[in-house]
């Protein structure tokens, strides 16, 4: 069995998610979208707004400045769609029939189970009228329910409108500017061709895992059946390196057996700057983050303010093939300002060569986002240095 070195690891890994790359320089369009997803697979979605919404940002790591408009048409054209893929994510429509029967096997929750014992009938009413006014947001319904509380206290008509949409028989087809989900009828969507598509549970999984080991480039069978958070995948990671789609080996420092794409990339160096967006697939797995780049990281939104550490929206900062700090970004709109609320370096690594790096990727952060400064507060301790270098 092969052992690779953590460096190699971080290298590999980095790669397959398309920093081995230099950003284009010339004006971004639908092709670069297409080949960022080839590799990536998905755009996990978040509805958190206070810098820009988590979807936009893994293109922005990997591009640099783009139109957002154009992305969003097309993640709203008939090439994506919206599913649970690594959770609430978009991704090419071709791979519907994989998560077919993620919609068929889907048990319900909670909130959805108290609907369904005190208003039965209330679902089928809310499919019938999708179908005949559709396609619909939660507001166009004629009985939307009130909201219970705050965060996921969804009304009965959210709650029967994802219910319809997880078990596959509404879709949602797209969302408005404000991000509120538009829901319609599968079949005035999708083509009959690929409805009639479904692969097994077991062919979804074993697909499913050699396409996190391809995104990845090598991780261990946490971190690849992660990729699309599916369970119990042990037997069809077995046959996947049996049949040489996937290659065990060692990585240092890792205590559980590693698994290889073969055709994987191993550049020798790295030169990659990105801010990374919370739920970027670089980061997204906290534990494969703490053992790639010795790296703690979490996200604090659901922290009190006292409590946290670091910050409310904080992003990790990739220099290289290492994550060398982390900064907590807020786009005040109004003033026009990107708001670093704390920036910090990682322990070991060099102020003086970190704070330049980022000051220049806030700045083109700010530009993109259409903000005329950066503006960097006192907390943290790459704040001076950052400061200076701005």
């Amino acid at each position: 069995m092969r052992t690779l070195t953590l460096p190699q690891a971080r290298r590999i890994a980095l790669a397959a998610q398309g920093f081995a790359e230099p950003r284009p320089a010339g004006r971004i369009d639908i092709r670069h979208f297409r080949r960022v997803i080839k590799r990536i697979n998905l755009l996990q979605l978040d509805s958190v707004n206070v810098a820009v919404r988590a979807h936009y940002m893994p293109m922005f790591s990997r591009l640099g400045a783009y139109d957002r408009s154009t992305l969003d048409a097309w993640i709203n054209g008939p090439e994506m769609f919206e599913y649970l893929g690594h959770v609430a994510s978009v991704m090419p429509t071709d791979d519907l029939p994989m998560l077919r029967h993620r919609m068929r096997n889907r048990k319900a929750y909670s909130r959805s189970r108290e609907v369904m014992r005190n208003h039965p009938e209330y679902f089928d009413q809310v499919y019938e009228e999708v179908a005949e006014r559709g396609p619909l947001t939660v507001s166009d319904l004629s009985d939307p329910g009130s909201r219970t509380g705050p965060w996921w206290g969804h009304g009965r008509g959210k709650v029967a409108l994802d219910w319809l949409y997880v078990t596959g028989r509404l879709t949602i087809r797209g969302r408005t500017p404000n991000f509120v989900s538009i829901y319609d009828l599968p079949e005035r969507v999708f083509s009959p061709d690929l409805l009639g598509r479904e692969l097994s549970k077991e062919e979804a999984q074993r697909e499913m895992l050699v396409r996190g080991a391809r995104a990845h480039g090598v991780g261990t069978l946490a971190d690849l059946a992660d990729y699309y958070r599916i369970t119990h995948a042990g037997a069809r990671l077995a046959e996947l390196v049996e049949d040489g789609q996937l290659e065990e080996v060692a990585v240092e420092s890792w205590k559980q057996p590693a698994y290889l794409n073969p055709e994987a990339r191993r550049p020798r160096n790295m030169r990659a700057r990105a801010l990374l967006a919370p739920f970027d697939p670089v980061v997204w797995f906290r534990d494969r983050t703490e053992r790639l780049f010795n790296f703690h990281y979490r996200i604090e939104i659901y922290v009190p303010e006292p409590d946290r550490r670091f910050g409310y929206y904080v992003y990790p900062f990739l220099l290289g093939d290492e994550l060398v700090g982390r900064v907590d970004l807020k786009a005040d709109r109004k003033a026009g300002v990107l708001r670093a609320l704390g920036t910090y370096v990682e322990d070991g690594q060099d102020p003086s060569r970190v704070a330049p790096e980022l000051a220049a990727e806030l700045r083109l952060m700010a530009a993109w986002l259409g903000l005329a400064e950066v503006h960097v507060s006192n907390k943290g301790n790459l704040s001076a240095a950052l400061r200076n270098a701005l």
